[in-house]
């Protein structure tokens, strides 16, 4: 039951039980029931307008999704630099899109791991993530599609 058909209830009630203005506790009465319902009608209001700016909201926030998969989804054909973070040192390390990398799966861990030519060659790396001891030899790595 909304809040406004509470008061209604209430007022019906009031006139039900004959209260008048007449003495001082039917002015109090009658006077708390008007004042009752105009809060009702303004709460309802309040509601409405709420309403609205949620309705308002969760399409903003719908247009800005779009947005930011428009924005943030980079093509993998651009020429832009990419740039990796250097775990030990905190810092950002430029890397050559020129090099060909290789993809490697830890099988002890899950973990992928991107090798270049020269740590191939190496014949063997530890997992960055488990330590592992992982050796490959070149003709059987996956080369990354740029």
């Amino acid at each position: 039951m909304k809040l406004t058909d509470r008061v209604s209830y209430l007022q019906g009630l009031m006139d039900g039980l004959e209260i008048n203005d007449s003495t001082k506790e039917g002015k109090v009465l009658i006077q708390m029931a008007d004042i009752l319902q105009e809060m009702a009608l303004s709460i309802e209001d309040v509601e409405g307008e709420i309403d609205e700016v949620v309705e308002l909201v969760d399409t903003l926030d719908e247009d800005l999704g779009e947005l930011e998969e428009d924005y943030y989804d980079f093509d993998d054909d651009e020429d832009d630099e990419d740039y990796l973070y250097d775990d030990d040192e905190d810092e950002i390390d430029d890397v050559d899109m020129d090099d060909e990398y290789y993809e490697v799966i830890c099988p002890t861990c899950g973990d992928t791991i991107c090798l270049d030519q020269e740590m191939i060659e190496e014949g063997s790396i530890n997992c960055p993530n488990c330590n592992e001891l992982l050796e490959f030899d070149f003709d059987e790595t996956e080369e990354i599609m740029d």
